[in-house]
C-alpha cells in the first residue's frame, strides 16, 4: 500500500491550545505524523511518496471561497493587528443575534469562521493545511489510476472542517475534498466511513443534502464528547440526502466488541448504498490510552478493524484524522492498514 506524505505538515506547529481553562501544549502536534511515518517504514507497509500540486478549484468545490480567503490571510491580519501570541477565537455569533455580516477585524473573522476556541492559528498553519489537502488529493488519484488502496498521511486532519468553519484541529476537509475529486473523475457514488472517536461534523455538514455521498460515523456520544452539537442518531440527512447520513454514537468505556458490532452495522448500510469507492476517515483516538477520548480499544483491535473493512472488497482510501500524543498512534494506524492489506491480498 502506498502512503502519500508531505513534510510540510511541520509548518503547523502551534504552541498553545485552550484546554481546561489553561493554555497547554496542543495534543495535535507534529510528533503525531512522525510516529506514524516511522511505523510505516519499520513495518515496510509500502512506498512513501510525495503529493502533487493540485488546482485550487478542487478545494473550492468543497469550501466557501470567502472562508479560504480568510485562511490565506488570517495570520498576516493577526500579526498586523499587533498581536504577539497565536490567534485564538474569543467571540462568536450568538444564536439570539445571528447576523451574517462578516466583520472586517480579525477578531470578528476568527469568531465567524471558527466552531471552537481550542484550535489556534499559528504561522504556517494555512500552508500545512493546503499541503494536507494535496496529500489527500494525490492519494485519491492513486485510487483513480487503479490502486486498490492508498493511505493519505494527512496532517492537520480535516473532518471537523465544514464548508466555512475550522475547529477541532481541522482547517480543510481532506476526506470531503478527496471524495469530490473522485466523483469528478467519474465515480458515481462514494461512501465515507468515519472511525475517529469524534464525530466528523464538518463532513456531515458538507454532504448532508446530497445523495451521491453516504456518510457514516461511529463516535463518542455527542452529549458527552466533542464536537457536542452534531452526531446524533436521528440526523439522517435532508432533501436529496435523506437516508444518506448514519450516526452511531457510543457510550463512555465502549470496548472493541461493542464498537465492532457498530462497524458491522455501518458496513451493512454501506453495502446497500453500493458505492464505487470507500473513504475511511481514519482516527485511531478510539485507543484506550488516547489522552482526549473515552473508548477502550486495544492495539490488537485495530488489526481486526482493518480486516473487517477489507471484507467490503472496495477500492479504499484511508485518510488520517485523529489519534493524539501517544507513541502507539503509529502502531495502531499501521495495524489498521496491515490488517486491511493482508486480508485484501
Amino acid at each position: 500500500m502506498k502512503t502519500v506524505y508531505s513534510p510540510k505538515h511541520n509548518l503547523r506547529n502551534p504552541k498553545t491550545e485552550l484546554a481546561g481553562g489553561q493554555l497547554v501544549t496542543p495534543f495535535e502536534s507534529p510528533q503525531r505524523a512522525d510516529y506514524i511515518l516511522s511505523a510505516i517504514k519499520s513495518e515496510q507497509l509500502g512506498p512513501v511518496i510525495a503529493p502533487a500540486q493540485w488546482p485550487r478549484s478542487l478545494v473550492e468545490s468543497i469550501h466557501d471561497i470567502g472562508y479560504l480567503r480568510f485562511l490565506d490571510t488570517a495570520w498576516q491580519q493577526w500579526t498586523e493587528a499587533g498581536n504577539e501570541g497565536e490567534a485564538i477565537p474569543n467571540i462568536w455569533q450568538s444564536r439570539s443575534m445571528p447576523s451574517q455580516r462578516i466583520p472586517n477585524h480579525i477578531d470578528g473573522q476568527l469568531g465567524y469562521y471558527s466552531l471552537a476556541g481550542e484550535t489556534s492559528i499559528s504561522e504556517g498553519t494555512t500552508e500545512a493545511a493546503w499541503a494536507s489537502a494535496f496529500v489527500a488529493l494525490s492519494a485519491a488519484e492513486l485510487i483513480h489510476r487503479g490502486e486498490n488502496s492508498a493511505f493519505a498521511l494527512c496532517r492537520p486532519p480535516g473532518h471537523h472542517a465544514s464548508k466555512n468553519q475550522f475547529g477541532g484541529y481541522c482547517f480543510l476537509n481532506n476526506a470531503a475534498i478527496a471524495a469530490q475529486k473522485m466523483l469528478h473523475d467519474g465515480a458515481q457514488k462514494i461512501a465515507i466511513l468515519d472511525v475517529d472517536f469524534h464525530h466528523g461534523n464538518g463532513t456531515q455538514d458538507i454532504f448532508y443534502q446530497r445523495n451521491d455521498v453516504f456518510y457514516c460515523s461511529i463516535h463518542g456520544d455527542p452529549m458527552e464528547a466533542f464536537p457536542y452539537f452534531l452526531g446524533f442518531s436521528d440526523e439522517i440527512g435532508t432533501g436529496l440526502g435523506v437516508d444518506h447520513n448514519l450516526n452511531l454514537p457510543l457510550q463512555r468505556g465502549t470496548t472493541f466488541h461493542i464498537w465492532h458490532q457498530a462497524l458491522n452495522h455501518a458496513l451493512r448500510k454501506i453495502r446497500q448504498f453500493t458505492p464505487d469507492v470507500l473513504v475511511i476517515s481514519l482516527g485511531v483516538d478510539t485507543f484506550e490510552n488516547d489522552p482526549i477520548s473515552f473508548f477502550k480499544l486495544k492495539s490488537k483491535d485495530f488489526t481486526q478493524m482493518g480486516k473487517t473493512i477489507a471484507s467490503m472488497n472496495l477500492p479504499t482510501l484511508f485518510i488520517m484524522e485523529g489519534g493524539y500524543a501517544v507513541e502507539e498512534i503509529g502502531t495502531n494506524t499501521v495495524n489498521v492498514l496491515k490488517g486491511f492489506k493482508n486480508e485484501a491480498a
